[in-house]
């Protein structure tokens, strides 16, 4: 079967602006509630405010807001009945003693999905909240505005399974001729406002058409997120951008670039061509030991404006992560039972299809990404330090990142950065909120939010592999291999979701459709001969 071709609008890891829809998310037949009150009792409390864990603690919910959270006792020590709060006629209750509770994930770069991928939104709406995310942000819009709009209210209503969605809406989308003045950039702002959208996501233009899209863009009042692609980045990085009222940068270019101190562009060979994907990302690996050293005047310089401005970045680590062990996720365990025929065959090695540009990627490509990452790394745990916000996102469905499973590898990465989990925590959720301008509603456990929440039954701060649909291994006493974690519950907007049966549902759908089609995963240029 012959692969299909993404329409690159010049960039690297993100979805097209215009794709082929997928299928739309059936009615929701999932879920328990909502209630008119619901109560989640004897938790352990790990708020997103950076506050250690705090238990056992009773969660009331009252028609889909946070009504009290009550410390009902001490560790150790049986709860008296009389501390709880009581149980409405009506209302619901769910016994979580011993488990762990979060505020739901948001992931700040969830494309919904692709045609060229063929994943279609049922699928990757219950990966996701099958691994506690209840927020998204779909940057781009591949599947069009309107589709994205219809699914929004849907999940608005709870008519669907999904995730909250914000639709940040690729610029220049839905004009048939490019946006060539600043006034156009203007007028296509004002009617992308217009039609609903929650900001924008830019790739980069001209820095005269940029600054008139971002100004317009902030006047209104809207968000915005930039890839800042390599075919304007010469004259428009970061910091142009967030002068210009940007609020947010996804992955990291544009940022090396800002950084440089001895040069104006990337050290591109002179054979390099940014149509083929190898090229690109092999250069790209070796970007940022371009940029100032760490710690030097100009770096500081740079980390201290951007901060000034209130800038957030979303550093998507985990899409990037096969460049510096191709082997290690190419055969993370979840492909077999999570990954559909057809997202498989998108990831294979491929001249034509986005992100799978594995011509000849060997130890020397790794090498130079594993010392790009360090460098990276470095300069997103110190802006955190300084007081900067940083989020996570995903960015699924390129690159062996499979939705889901990839948000919970973007935290183990932020924990490799040097954050303290309690620090992830916040990443995936406060500052997430904050991002999005929505921290009065969702990103923390208070009186008066909607009720998100994750729940696990293992402590996810000891161990951030344990929020994986696939668990974690552990010996029991009998020296028997086990699994233990996975999410428990997902809640949002106060319906309770048994997070397992989602992800069942989604191993069906992956088993139903390789058994139409005979299929066995085979790892690239390895034919299975079946007898």
């Amino acid at each position: 079967m012959k692969k299909a071709t993404l329409i690159l609008f010049s960039i690297f890891l993100c979805a097209a602006a215009v794709q082929a829809q997928v299928k739309k998310a059936p009615d929701r037949a999932e879920g328990d509630g909502p209630y008119s009150q619901l109560i989640i009792r004897g938790v352990t409390l790990i708020n997103g405010n950076g506050a250690p864990p705090t238990g056992p603690v009773d969660i009331v919910v009252e028609n889909n807001r946070i009504a009290q959270v009550r410390t009902v006792g001490f560790p150790g020590v049986p709860i008296d009945p009389e501390r709880r709060p009581k149980l409405k006629e009506g209302g619901k209750e769910y016994d979580c003693e011993g488990m762990y509770l979060m505020p739901g994930f948001v992931d700040m770069h969830g494309h919904i999905g692709g045609g060229s991928q063929g994943a279609d939104a049922e699928y990757v709406f219950k990966l996701w909240m099958g691994h506690g995310i209840t927020t998204i942000r779909d940057p781009s819009c591949g599947n069009g505005l309107d589709w994205v709009l219809d699914q929004r209210e849907r999940s608005a209503k709870n008519e669907i399974t999904a995730p909250r969605i914000k639709a940040y809406t690729a610029f220049g989308m839905g004009w048939d001729k490019p946006i060539s003045t600043p006034e156009e950039a203007r007028q296509w702002v004002r009617e992308n406002a217009k039609k609903g959208a929650d900001g924008i996501k830019f790739f980069g233009a001209p820095p005269d058409i940029m600054s008139a899209a971002l100004g317009e863009n902030k006047k209104l009042g809207l968000r915005s997120a930039c890839h800042h692609a390599q075919m304007d980045v010469a004259r428009w990085n970061v910091l142009n951008s967030a002068r210009a009222g940007l609020t947010s940068m996804e992955h990291w270019y544009g940022l090396p670039e800002a950084l440089f101190a001895d040069r104006t562009v990337q050290n591109y060979p002179l054979d390099y061509n940014y149509q083929n994907e190898q090229n690109r990302f092999e250069e790209a690996g070796k970007l940022w030991k371009q940029a100032a050293q760490p710690y030097s005047d100009h770096w500081n310089a740079v980390m201290e404006e951007l901060l000034s401005l209130d800038f957030t970045i979303d550093p998507t680590f985990n899409i990037y992560e096969a460049n510096r062990d191709l082997m290690r996720a190419r055969r993370a365990e979840w492909h077999e039972d999570y990954t559909m025929p057809s997202l498989w065959r998108f990831y294979m090695p491929s001249r034509m299809s986005h992100g799978s540009y594995w011509h000849a990627w060997g130890t020397e490509q790794e090498v130079e990404w594993k010392e790009n990452y360090r460098l990276w790394m470095t300069f997103v745990n110190e802006y955190k330090n300084r007081g900067g916000r940083v989020t996570a996102g995903s960015d699924s469905g390129f690159i062996y990142q499979l939705y889901g499973f990839a948000y919970i590898r973007e935290l183990e990465l932020l924990r490799e950065s040097g954050f303290h989990p309690l620090e992830v925590i916040r990443s995936a959720t406060l500052y997430g909120a904050q991002a999005l301008g929505m921290d009065d509603q969702i990103g923390t456990v208070e009186v008066g939010k909607l009720a998100d929440f994750v729940i696990v039954e293992e402590n996810p701060l000891m161990d951030l592999k344990v929020l994986y649909g696939t668990g974690a291994i552990r010996l029991d006493e009998n020296n028997e291999v086990v699994r233990v974690g996975g999410v428990k519950y997902t809640v949002k907007d106060g319906i309770v979701y048994d997070a397992k049966q989602l992800l069942a549902d989604v191993r069906e759908m992956v088993k139903k459709a390789k058994s139409a089609e005979d299929f066995e995963i085979e790892q690239p240029g390895v034919k299975k001969v079946k007898p």
